[in-house]
């Protein structure tokens, strides 16, 4: 699956795998420390989020809501209470929206995104959740056909394909 950016996501937003048009479109989280490796981290303590992100603060918020979501699921997982108390400690904007009680699950939409090297794209996204673990979910990208993000993430893939191989273990446990 390298036409398209990929990956695999834990209940507290953990990247547990991904492809490399992935990284290259957002961040390789392969390359951190697997404690670092999620999305809500790299959206509300990582400056490099609020550039990707052309609206940067709503999607911030729908980060909260998904999380909103996961806590009320299990509400005595330490290391998301531990992810929780991280993120109010350094993001005003996290403190603010948790407090609006939002809850999302996210399954489809589209992601206005900023990058650096291709610059403006517009992406539809998909979630499948795991039947064998339905904390665990495939998040997959892709651009309207012919559009100019089409056009900027095939570039963005063949930088992405000829720079970096494909990562598809992060160490975490993932359904075969």
């Amino acid at each position: 699956m390298e036409q398209v950016p990929a990956m695999v996501q834990g209940r507290r937003m953990d990247v547990l795998a991904h492809n490399s048009l992935f990284g290259a479109l957002y961040k390789n989280f392969m390359q951190l420390d697997p404690r670092d490796r999620n999305l809500a981290r790299f959206m509300f303590l990582d400056p490099a989020a609020k550039v990707l992100f052309a609206d940067w603060a709503s999607a911030a918020r729908d980060v909260v809501a998904m999380l909103r979501l996961y806590a009320g699921s299990h509400p005595t997982d330490p290391e998301l209470n531990a992810l929780l108390s991280e993120l109010s400690k350094g993001s005003d904007l996290f403190r603010q929206a948790w407090t609006e009680h939002r809850v999302l699950r996210h399954s489809s939409g589209k992601k206005r995104l900023v990058h650096h090297a291709v610059g403006r794209l517009t992406l539809n996204y998909q979630t499948f959740q795991a039947t064998g673990d339905p904390d665990q979910t495939l998040v997959i990208y892709h651009a309207d056909p012919g559009s100019p993000s089409a056009d900027a993430l095939k570039q963005l893939g063949a930088w992405s394909l000829s720079d970096a191989p494909t990562v598809v273990d992060s160490g975490a446990r993932l359904l075969p």
